[in-house]
């Protein structure tokens, strides 16, 4: 995987956590599953190098599999020090 360019959280990174993450029930707002609920800038921030780890190795999400686009999209995120853009 190769990062180019700045990826935004809120424009490319957030809507992936809203679809995939929580509004599929996973990590809503009273989530107690891995690192708990995955809806705002500061929650996925700190769930980040978990995050990194399970998206890059394939077992997030549970039920349903990342785009190659969202997959990289997160991961240059994090890479790129997770910043709240």
């Amino acid at each position: 995987m190769s990062c180019t360019g700045t990826k935004s959280f809120a424009s490319e990174v957030h809507p992936i956590f809203q679809t995939v993450c929580s509004n599929a029930g996973c990590h809503e707002a009273s989530s107690t599953n891995g690192p708990g609920p995955l809806t705002n800038y500061q929650q996925i921030f700190n769930a980040r190098t978990s995050i990194r780890s399970a998206v890059s190795s394939g077992t997030m999400p549970k039920n349903t599999t990342l785009t190659a686009t969202q997959k990289n999209a997160i991961l240059c995120w994090i890479d790129n020090g997770a910043p709240n853009n």
